[in-house]
């Protein structure tokens, strides 16, 4: 039967596909870091106290880059090179969604529209990240190889969602409530496409490693056009909202670390 659980405790137990894994995974994390790490530098200057914030971003997410890595270590494994049909961030970036790299590269300092483009872009790729790791949480917290480091990423990610929110609240109680909404919109549309290709392309290379059959191969696929089926006729609209968070100023103090990865 398949199911979350069985599928993600198949590419656990596989050395191969566990590599593939982790090395897609931390490859997004370290590039997230490396984004936020550039915003916290060019923030303008009317957002000053936000700096503080992106930068504990960015400190987490490179946290989970070096926790991914560490995974494959404790194994002996190398990280692998990342497909690039299966290279989430660059995919998105590639089709306009979040800031240029070109742009964060440069000194110019960003705008106040440039950090509302962020913060609706992190709003939609963090409440994804937020579900999944909701799902790992659920089957895998117990887990003796991963448990400890889905726990860890589960929150992180929790508090990343809660900040995004608080933000562009704070951004829509100041008059920018139109724009927030359309930039969300716009986001949402593009990253379930991004994130149906990504799916099938990172399932079609864990298939050929795992040797699935074609009937399993086929089934997954279907479940992931299923998905996306439903993302596109309304289930996008989680990505959107806003709600002032239970967890308030979630990135107000310094990162936490993990001793136990490094």
């Amino acid at each position: 039967m398949l199911s979350a659980k069985s599928l993600f405790g198949e590419i656990v137990d596989n050395d191969e596909s566990f590599r593939l894994f982790c090395s897609i995974a931390a490859s997004g994390e370290s590039q997230g870091g490396w984004e936020n790490g550039r915003i916290a530098a060019l923030v303008p200057e009317s957002q000053r106290a936000l700096a503080p914030k992106i930068t504990r971003h960015g400190a987490d997410e490179d946290k989970h880059g070096r926790i991914f890595n560490a995974l494959l270590r404790k194994r002996g494994l190398e990280p692998c090179e990342v497909p690039h049909d299966t290279d989430y961030t660059l995919l998105l970036e590639r089709h306009g969604i979040g800031l240029a790299h070109d742009k964060l590269r440069a000194d110019e300092p960003l705008t106040e529209q440039d950090i509302i483009t962020y913060l609706s872009h992190s709003r939609v790729t963090e409440q994804r990240a937020a579900d999944q790791m909701v799902m790992l949480r659920k089957y895998f917290a117990d887990h003796p190889e991963i448990g400890k480091a889905v726990k860890m990423i589960s929150n992180d990610e929790d508090n990343h969602l809660a900040y995004c929110h608080e933000e562009l609240l704070r951004f829509a109680y100041a008059g920018h409530g139109r724009a927030i909404q359309r930039t969300l919109q716009e986001t949402a549309h593009v990253e379930i496409r991004i994130y149906r290709d990504v799916s099938l392309a990172v399932m079609e290379r864990m298939g050929r490693i795992l040797g699935w059959t074609p009937t399993k191969a086929k089934a997954l696929a279907a479940g992931i056009h299923a998905m996306y089926a439903y993302e596109r006729l309304g289930g996008w609209r989680r990505m959107v909202s806003l709600k002032m968070p239970e967890r308030r100023d979630a990135l107000g103090g310094p990162a936490t670390s993990a001793p136990e990865f490094a």
